[in-house]
């Protein structure tokens, strides 16, 4: 299997960096579709503007808003077939799940890359 990893969205596009997914509700400020490289938009398993807006990428905020938003992935409908796209694309190649935060550790990135892994890593044992 290929790597699953996470890169801000404003760092220049690498061929390892394989199939990129952005996973922002929001399009990114300051970067055009065409500068981006983004072979798809993964909407559905961003966290919701109500659990974004409180976590306000704030540190002392991350654990609460890590609890909330895995709560709301694994009541997401989508996030399974999401699960399935991954591990389909990481037998071919890289994936890199691509953000627009300025912290590279207080986001969202991390938790869902994380939540990831463990998702993945289920379906390998199966």
């Amino acid at each position: 299997m290929h790597k699953l990893q996470i890169k801000r969205i404003y760092e220049e596009p690498n061929p390892s960096d394989g199939y990129r997914i952005l996973i922002d509700r929001l399009w990114p400020r300051g970067i055009s579709k065409n500068e981006a490289k983004v072979d798809d938009w993964a909407k559905s398993i961003t966290p919701s503007t109500e659990i974004r807006k409180e976590f306000n990428h704030e540190p002392a905020r991350m654990e609460v808003f890590r609890v909330k938003y895995i709560a709301e992935l694994d009541d997401n409908p989508e996030t399974a077939k999401f699960v399935d796209f991954l591990a389909e694309k990481l037998k071919q190649t890289n994936v890199t799940l691509l953000y627009g935060a300025k912290d590279e550790k207080v986001n969202h990135a991390v938790i869902l890359q994380d939540w990831l892994e463990e998702k993945l890593q289920l379906l390998e044992v199966k």
